[in-house]
């Protein structure tokens, strides 16, 4: 499912008109604009360790963060992807919005001050079903993603890498042969008793 909707709204087209950027935006988005994964921006996805989203409904925004071991980021047809949604924190604030509105935004950037980012402005499902929970270890449902690209420009990504080698794996990352250890959150007066029956850490699930 694609946007049936402009790239600019005319919000966007005033603040071009008024600093006179019309011609630049629009050769962007002749040129910029794509509706398949490029090879830039598959070895950026499929090497991510995390990525950001947006989602909102009515007057509700929210943004957040996904990560994962590298590769937890699927693509899986030439305009989609999909991601796990592992344990969290029962807010479903993410998800909540992806039910009742389907237009999410993402953006996958590396911390290393030379990289491109992939900017994607997409349509989310969710998915159960045995087949697509499969290819994702550890998820509790999948979020998949059509998507509209804009890969632009890392003038102001700070490099945070400084050089430095991969860090090691998060312990919290679901993976084969690892169980996560539950989150201090978990542990609090005010929670510990009122997890959900769900919630890997339950104390019913304790062996």
């Amino acid at each position: 499912m694609k946007y049936d909707g402009p790239f600019y709204h005319d919000g966007m087209r005033a603040l071009q008109d008024r600093f006179d950027g019309r011609r630049v935006a629009d050769g962007l988005e002749k040129n910029r604009v794509h509706f398949e994964f490029w090879e830039q921006d598959r070895k950026l996805i499929e090497g991510a360790r995390f990525f950001f989203i947006a989602t909102s409904y009515q007057d509700i925004a929210d943004c957040s963060m996904r990560s994962g071991d590298p590769g937890f980021v699927k693509i899986t047809g030439p305009d989609t992807l999909e991601y796990p949604e592992y344990d969290g924190n029962n807010m479903y604030r993410t998800l909540g919005n992806i039910a009742k509105n389907p237009n999410v935004g993402l953006l996958f950037v590396r911390f290393d001050g030379k990289s491109f980012r992939t900017r994607i402005r997409g349509q989310a499902s969710l998915h159960d079903d045995a087949e697509t929970m499969a290819r994702h270890h550890g998820a509790k449902l999948v979020v998949r993603v059509a998507c509209e690209l804009f890969p632009n420009c890392p003038r102001y990504v700070p490099d945070l890498m400084g050089g430095a080698e991969t860090p090691p794996p998060n312990v919290f990352t679901p993976r084969p042969g690892h169980e996560p250890p539950p989150p201090e959150w978990k542990s609090r007066d005010y929670l510990k008793d009122v997890l959900s029956i769900h919630d890997p850490h339950h104390p019913s699930k304790r062996t």
